[in-house]
């Protein structure tokens, strides 16, 4: 019994939620005993699993996962709890674009200004990345090994990263620039 001056601890999200498997069996038009027939996982544990009333193992993710078109790793993915993930930005300076950068595990956000005339020229080593530039103030050119865009304010601008690539400020700019991992899954 919690007493009125006593504060009732709240308790921790579950690591994982596996009611997930309900929605990716439906999505595939399969009702359980269907799941179970073609897995070979028996209806009381997918049952269960739907409810949220066990943790799977793993050779039964895998069985699973096979019926539903996914890896092991999908479906344990899409049943971890999520939880926001707090980052305080950077600061740093090159070939006159002062940058704000934020990093996560799968995409780097950074935010920059550049007075006219400011370039950099082959940019830092990139991972293999998708990189996406968007230009919010002013006029940025673009120039990739076989092509050059020239961008105002509105305009952005997607190629891969692994490609040499020089930024031009125009004018006084600002831009966003995205790097997306690329899925890798083999």
């Amino acid at each position: 019994m919690i007493l009125p001056h006593q504060k009732e601890e709240p308790m921790p999200p579950a690591m994982f939620d596996f009611s997930v498997v309900r929605e990716l069996r439906k999505r595939e038009g399969m009702n359980i005993a269907e799941l179970s027939r073609r897995s070979g996982v028996s209806a009381a544990v997918i049952s269960k699993l739907e409810r949220n009333q066990t943790q799977a193992e793993l050779e039964t993710l895998f069985k699973l996962s096979r019926v539903l078109g996914l890896n092991a790793t999908d479906i344990l993915a899409l049943a971890e709890s999520r939880t926001a993930q707090r980052e305080n930005a950077t600061e740093h300076q090159t070939g006159g674009f002062n940058f704000r950068e934020i990093r996560y595990a799968n995409v780097r956000c950074l935010s920059g200004t550049a007075p006219a005339g400011a370039r950099i020229s082959r940019p830092e080593v990139h991972r293999d990345d998708y990189e996406l530039c968007w230009v919010l103030k002013g006029r940025v050119r673009f120039t990739l090994p076989d092509e050059t865009h020239d961008l105002a304010a509105g305009n952005a601008l997607q190629f891969d990263a692994i490609l040499d690539h020089t930024y031009e400020a125009l004018e006084d700019s600002e831009i966003l620039i995205l790097h997306i991992r690329k899925d890798k899954r083999f």
